[in-house]
């Protein structure tokens, strides 16, 4: 029992839990050329998706033709959110659905995205159903549009948050989890998945620079130069994750939110707003990046650890998560936070993505 017990991470019961699924392609030439302009192609297939997202019982499905990247979170308020390069989604599983068009006038889209979120309870018990049916949508949707070579790339994202300090804001009630990979979940649930696929499974944090750190740190805080500082973060970071043997690291504090990937399907890149991490688990030695301008106070501080090749048991990535919760409370015990006032969002992600 104890044994098992080491693969089984206990959550809190308030932790809220999101899984979607961003399906994407690059249109070519006669994707458009039936048309008299994109607003037209675009129209004709808004409604041939939501046409079969009704049919197969799919209630949140978001068409994005204007080049920017969905982000999801969880929110009792539906409602979404566009900068430059992003569109921030907020919505409660259990009781929002849309079906929208989010497009710029006049704009060629480089890739037509479709995302679709899950809705309705037990999101990770029924998750293999859910991804059943986006599956089928897209086959149909497919079939619909042979002679315009729809390549479609499909990425699952699960994602459990939660504030690691519940139990001292006096939320006591957890439930166990083992956190098993999203392939062998899915084939047990005869949802077939391709071979040729990748996951990446991560968790993220982040920390504010609230007054407080600024007060204990002042003498690092010079005007335009905080090298010092995020130099002395990074250090703690890297030394407290050394010691719990989590070898896959990053370290973002230059503004922008990282966004991770598996090294198989994408490198490393940024732009205004965003941070891509691309990370090879299957390196032994460890993997670190960290990203921060010495010249900028950010306001957010956002830290990844990222489970190498070896995290993946049979049980899960139970011990994985159990390990990376004592890193971030060793970590967070060196910083001047105070657990019962200030919140530590966890974020535990599981991706999986394959192509049609």
């Amino acid at each position: 029992m104890a044994s098992l017990n080491l693969h089984r991470v206990y959550i809190p019961t308030n932790a809220r839990n999101n899984h979607y699924i961003l399906a994407e392609f690059k249109p070519e030439n006669s994707f458009y050329e039936r048309f008299d302009d994109v607003e037209s192609a675009y129209q004709r297939l808004s409604r041939k998706l939501f046409a079969l997202c009704d049919e197969y019982e799919l209630y949140n499905v978001q068409l994005i033709v204007n080049d920017k990247l969905p982000v999801v979170r969880y929110h009792e308020e539906a409602y979404s959110l566009q900068t430059d390069k992003q569109i921030l989604f907020f919505y409660n599983p259990k009781y929002h659905e849309a079906h929208k068009v989010y497009s710029d006038e006049g704009h060629k889209a480089r890739k037509i995205r479709f995302l679709f979120l899950a809705t309705g309870d037990e999101l990770r018990a029924n998750a293999a159903s859910f991804h059943s049916k986006v599956k089928r949508a897209l086959d149909a949707l497919q079939s619909q549009y042979e002679e315009e070579n729809m390549r479609i790339k499909v990425r699952d994202h699960q994602h459990l948050t939660y504030d690691i300090f519940s139990k001292i804001k006096g939320h006591r009630e957890t439930y166990g989890y083992k956190l098993r990979s999203l392939y062998p979940r899915y084939q047990a649930r005869n949802c077939s998945l391709p071979e040729a696929h990748s996951e990446i499974t991560y968790v993220t944090f982040s920390v504010p620079i609230t007054r407080a750190i600024k007060t204990e740190y002042q003498h690092m805080l010079r005007p335009d130069d905080y090298a010092n500082f995020y130099r002395h973060i990074e250090d703690k970071l890297l030394t407290t994750c050394n010691q719990l043997q989590l070898t896959h690291v990053g370290f973002v504090a230059d503004g922008r939110l990282p966004i991770v990937r598996n090294s198989q399907i994408d490198k490393s890149a940024h732009n205004r707003e965003l941070q891509k991490l691309s990370f090879d688990t299957s390196l032994v030695d460890g993997q670190t990046h960290t990203v921060w301008d010495g010249g900028y106070l950010c306001d957010v501080m956002h830290f990844v650890i990222v489970a190498n090749d070896s995290d993946n048991k049979d049980a899960g990535y139970g011990k994985f998560m159990n390990n990376v919760e004592t890193m971030v409370r060793r970590f967070i015990t060196q910083l001047p936070i105070n657990p019962e006032k200030q919140d530590i969002t966890m974020r535990f992600f599981q991706h999986i993505s394959y192509s049609y």
